[in-house]
């Protein structure tokens, strides 16, 4: 059984994978809160990984960072805190994981990485400025990871449109808003967590074995159909 690490598994999207991956391996949740998940298969480590000293550990094969942000506000609204706050959070925390444990997965058998961008990143939209921009560069450094660390390590990234998750609760504020937001999409639906959290599980597996430097849009249609 190999040993993931989570980190934001305890809200939102991280929390589905981190259901669905206890299931069959062993996993460490890091956050700055403790998870919903009850499982003899999970280990919860206390940790802003902005903050503070990353701990050591040992044996995992997969990093699956999940952090994220909703900056939304017009250009003129938004402050150069805006920017680096979404940078920070999106691109540098990753990279502070990723750096700390690159050895460590190394040495594993199917190792792998996931990151996670927003469908914002290639169809522009209003008021994404900042978070579209954090989250390209989410993109850029997978493939970048993804070229350097091949054959080795795969890295993948997943592209969403918005998740009915707590941090999307200020779009998604009522019956009339939510209904708005589904019909934008081909599909006509918000997409959930676990329908994220299955496509996560699904790249980490040696089933995407044949699978690096991809952003797979999980979107309900939006990125590339107008219909």
């Amino acid at each position: 059984m190999s040993k993931i690490l989570i980190v934001g598994g305890s809200k939102g999207i991280g929390s589905a994978i981190l259901q669905l991956a206890s299931q069959d391996h062993e996993c460490i949740n890091m956050s700055r809160t403790a998870p919903s998940v009850v499982s003899a298969n999970v280990e919860h480590l206390t940790v802003d990984v902005l903050e503070d000293e990353l701990p050591d550990l040992e044996d995992i094969s997969t990093i699956i960072y999940c952090p994220g942000s909703i900056t939304l506000k017009p250009v003129g609204s938004l402050k150069e805190k805006d920017f680096l706050s979404d940078y920070n959070i999106n691109v540098i925390g990753a990279f502070k994981v990723i750096k700390k444990y690159l050895s460590i997965i190394k040495k594993q058998e199917n190792p792998s990485i996931l990151l996670f961008s927003t469908v914002a990143v290639g169809q522009g939209m209003p008021f994404h400025s900042s978070i579209a921009a954090a989250k390209a560069g989410v993109e850029a450094l997978s493939k970048s990871l993804a070229a350097e660390l091949a054959p080795t390590v795969r890295v993948n990234c997943i592209a969403p449109s918005i998740v009915d998750t707590s941090l999307a609760s200020g779009i998604l504020r009522s019956d009339k808003s939510r209904e708005s937001v589904a019909a934008k999409h081909p599909l006509k639906k918000i997409l959930t967590p676990i329908e994220i959290a299955e496509m996560a599980y699904f790249l980490i597996s040696n089933k995407a074995s044949g699978m690096t430097g991809q952003v797979i849009g999980v979107d309900a249609g939006l990125s590339t159909l107008k219909i």
